[in-house]
């Protein structure tokens, strides 16, 4: 009888010895591939609705770029960056259809995130009210002609970077960099004169490498949480993110570099507004992803596992007619224009909208977990989560739709430009948000989780002391 036990324990022991030697031999697969998405002809840029006219000219070019992976089993998911300020949900939806009816992807194989430059183009029912004040006929032709154009070189480049893929090691790591800033908490007039700055915030830098079995690097991700409003003029650019990549690049050649927003809806970079600054924080995050390739990075086993759901977020109250009629007597610009609109739906359908469909989704990249939420996402999110998960979690914003700002429950409180203002600039919704959103945001995310087998930790993290 004993004899049999520790028979069935060195079985057992063998066993699990090669199951991890499995796990370290059995390769991932990757395939990268880009486009240069920088409109040509007259164009708006987007991000600033107090812009009066098209953009003059190139600082930089703008991209699109893919990072394909397939796990040991042949389970892919596709990573999509991109100089844009968001995606808009017809688009993204369209997008997705078709990369399931193509390429069998499921919604919860695809990530399509955007940079957030202010400096990019506007697309196709994007801000509508907040740019289309100032759209004749032709602009909005041109919108329509780049929209296509966009949705093209997007399939086209995720189908280059599937045909492209190869064996293939992935890495992650978390660096630091220092240069958002709380906006809602600190006075950017009164930035040079304080020597504390208030929270909350996330400096995290996380990174994934992608290199071939030779070890030459085939795509750096990384990710920071923080507005790409550096810059505010009329030049086509992909602020300090399209500064960091181009840097990553010149350092690492032959490497696609793809960087990814996180829940920096509420950071900005301070001080900015001149392209030296664009480029000091450009090097200064590249620097930082340099530093996490030079140090140990945790290389991943071959497992992919991927979760996907899109929550009924409750609105608060609409507006009535005679609300919006009030808007429309006492208002101008965008504000005028969204209380019209709005207006006319009401009169036409008799009700508004009382919920939106917001996604949400989880990959585990071996055993790192990478959340992903739609939207204009505020770092209280990013806080939450790594409270929850811990903290070398990767959070990314602005992914799949960028819909409306998604507060947190203290700041739809407080309100201001994030938690009330900002809903006029967004076409899809009428009124804000429903006090609940952010228990049940984080009870989405918690309830994903759980289906990929991913534990909470409950780590103390950013205490008050």
């Amino acid at each position: 009888m004993e004899m049999g036990k520790k028979i069935l324990l060195v079985f057992l022991l063998l066993s699990s010895f090669l199951m991890e030697v499995n796990a370290q031999t059995v390769q991932w697969k990757a395939g990268v591939s880009r486009a240069v998405i920088t409109p040509e002809g007259k164009m708006w840029l987007s991000g600033y609705g107090s812009r009066d006219r098209a953009a003059e000219g190139t600082l930089n070019d703008l991209w699109i770029k893919v990072l394909a992976l397939e796990d040991g089993e042949g389970k892919r998911a596709i990573l999509l960056t991109s100089d844009l300020v968001g995606f808009p949900k017809d688009l993204s939806d369209r997008i997705r259809e078709r990369l399931r009816k193509q390429f069998n992807l499921s919604k919860a194989q695809i990530i399509l995130n955007s940079s957030h430059t202010h400096s990019g183009p506007v697309l196709n029912d994007e801000l509508h009210d907040y740019y289309g004040i100032n759209f004749g006929a032709e602009d909005e032709k041109f919108i329509k002609a780049y929209s296509d154009k966009l949705e093209a070189k997007i399939m086209a480049s995720i189908a280059e970077a599937l045909q492209s893929m190869q064996s293939a090691l992935v890495f992650t790591g978390n660096g630091v960099a220092r240069f958002q800033v709380n906006r809602r908490n600190n006075a950017e007039a009164a930035l040079s004169t304080v020597s504390e700055l208030g929270g909350p915030n996330d400096y995290a830098v996380p990174v994934i490498k992608v290199a071939d079995l030779s070890g030459r690097i085939l795509s750096i991700v990384f990710g920071y949480a923080c507005h790409a409003t550096v810059l505010d003029g009329y030049q086509w650019s992909g602020d300090y993110p399209g500064f960091a990549q181009t840097e990553l690049e010149k350092r690492y050649p032959g490497t696609s570099a793809m960087f990814f927003q996180g829940g920096g809806a509420d950071l900005n970079p301070l001080p900015r507004r001149s392209v030296a600054l664009a480029r000091q924080y450009g090097k200064t995050l590249a620097a930082a992803v340099e530093a996490v390739l030079s140090d140990s990075m945790k290389r991943q086993p071959a497992v992919l596992k991927t979760a996907y759901t899109e929550l009924d977020l409750p609105l608060s109250r609409p507006p009535t007619e005679e609300e919006l009629k009030k808007v429309i007597a006492s208002s101008s610009g965008y504000q005028l224009t969204w209380a019209k609109r709005i207006l006319a739906e009401l009169q036409e359908t008799g009700s508004l909208i009382q919920s939106y469909p917001y996604p949400i989704q989880i990959w585990k990249i071996g055993e790192q977990p990478v959340f992903s939420l739609g939207g204009e996402l505020v770092v209280a999110y990013t806080v939450e989560l790594k409270r929850m998960y811990g903290p070398e979690v990767f959070v990314m914003g602005y992914n799949n739709d960028v819909m409306a700002y998604i507060p947190s429950s203290i700041i739809l409180k407080e309100g201001g430009y994030e938690g009330a203002r900002a809903l006029m600039y967004f076409h899809h919704l009428a009124s804000g948000w429903d006090p609940s959103v952010e228990i049940r945001i984080l009870s989405g995310m918690e309830k994903l989780a759980e289906g990929i087998g991913l534990e909470k930790v409950q780590y103390p993290l950013w205490t008050k002391e």
